[in-house]
């Protein structure tokens, strides 16, 4: 696997493309990428109808069919739903993110939040890390997510059904929804070579 970031400039981002592109985004030594998220961004449809938000930074590519993606994320939570975040998306009704976030219970956790329509919202497990790895996979409308604190050991964070047209979008949220601007690591994304033979145990 290699990281996709890696070859990224200002001057090319192929394959990918932005969605509401940051104001400043620098490369990181090891490859990676920092963004620095402006305030009151996110990617959400209340399921109580108050508010919806379609405006967080977004590095995506075009992606068809069946996938596996994985993404060391990094950031300080700064702010109350801080987060860096993997995001399946089709359309601003019909997509499915995996965050690293910072909660309003005041913890860092792995969050899910599956969007058709309207958006749930799934607190996962707490962690005590700066950093972590995320998973998503897609086959057919099942949809897996997990993460690792060492990129290699999975747990499942969620299993469910979506379903997206196969032509659909997969890429790097930073989201920073109540705060006034968030710093945001992505140190890789990339593809997995295989799809996992278990999609509860991501491998």
């Amino acid at each position: 696997m290699q990281n996709a970031l890696e070859c990224l400039t200002h001057d090319s981002l192929a394959p990918f493309r932005w969605a509401h592109a940051p104001a400043k985004w620098q490369k990181l030594a090891d490859g990676g990428l920092r963004i620095y998220t402006p305030a009151c961004v996110d990617y959400f449809q209340d399921p109580a109808g108050r508010h919806s938000a379609d405006s967080a930074p977004y590095l995506w590519m075009p992606i068809s069919g069946d996938l596996a993606v994985r993404a060391h994320i990094r950031h300080p939570f700064q702010s109350t739903y801080d987060a860096g975040a993997i995001m399946l998306r089709q359309d601003a009704l019909h997509w499915a993110k995996l965050c690293f976030e910072a909660t309003d219970f005041g913890t860092r956790a792995v969050v899910s939040v599956v969007t058709n329509g309207t958006s749930d919202d799934a607190n996962g497990v707490d962690v005590t890390t700066s950093d972590i790895w995320l998973q998503l996979v897609r086959q057919g409308n099942l949809i897996a997510m997990h993460y690792a604190a060492d990129g290699k050991r999975w747990h499942m964070v969620r299993l469910c059904c979506l379903a997206l047209t196969a032509e659909a979008q997969i890429g790097l949220v930073a989201q920073c929804p109540v705060g006034q601007g968030a710093v945001i690591d992505w140190l890789s994304f990339e593809a997995v070579d295989r799809l996992p033979v278990d999609m509860r145990a991501g491998v």
